[in-house]
């Protein structure tokens, strides 16, 4: 089982979840390769315009080498690349997207049985959960949609404090839901969680705050 660190977001221009990815990073090891799944963009293409701002920003960090997973890629070619990385980076986009074109290549096994360090960045971090609560584009309602489920618990990404809050409280009567602002981290690892950051659980029709000092066993 990776170690998964679930980002709630960031602006990869700003660079304003360096802390969270530092971290990441030192836990992967030396020499460090990543590879990234840009795939969480409906207009998928080799052409992905955020590619060598993305590979400059972990070379900053200490990346030796910054591959990408091709959505034209077999399976084998990306078990391969995988086996080759210490660090796998999922991307920010559309959840259902990506959540899709993982399914249908088989993903979900090889990143459940990965034993590196797996990053997910908003989607990306959505994407790792058994649930997601997504805000439609459409209508802005809230829904619960369905992840992966490489760790077994619903997560709320780019969470504003007091936005959606009456929503997540309802939601969360029936199972309780993590909410992660941008900047901010779930740390998964051996049925642990911990937290980078400002982190809030709902639960019961309630929200509270949880702290760095403080962890909870899934298992």
């Amino acid at each position: 089982m990776p170690k998964l660190y679930l980002l709630g977001g960031e602006n990869v221009f700003r660079r304003n979840a360096r802390e969270v990815n530092e971290r990441a990073f030192q836990d992967a090891g030396n020499p460090l390769s990543v590879l990234v799944f840009p795939w969480a963009r409906a207009s998928f293409d080799r052409r992905y315009h955020r590619r060598k701002r993305l590979a400059d920003y972990f070379k900053c960090l200490g990346a030796d080498t910054v591959n990408f997973a091709e959505y034209s890629d077999s399976i084998e070619t990306i078990s391969r690349k995988m086996a080759n990385s210490n660090l796998v980076y999922l991307t920010g986009g559309v959840t259902s997207v990506l959540v899709e074109r993982l399914k249908n290549m088989g993903l979900d096994r090889l990143l459940s049985s990965y034993n590196g360090v797996i990053v997910g960045r908003s989607a990306g971090a959505l994407a790792l959960c058994r649930k997601c609560v997504i805000t439609c584009r459409s209508n802005s309602k809230t829904k619960v949609v369905d992840g992966l489920g490489l760790v077994d618990f619903t997560l709320k990404v780019h969470y504003q404090s007091g936005e959606k809050d009456g929503e997540l409280e309802h939601l969360s009567k029936e199972g309780r839901i993590f909410a992660v602002p941008e900047g901010s981290a779930l740390v998964y690892e051996d049925g642990v969680l911990s937290f980078i950051g400002h982190v809030f659980l709902f639960e019961n029709g309630e929200r509270q705050t949880l702290s760095e000092t403080s962890s909870q066993g899934l298992e």
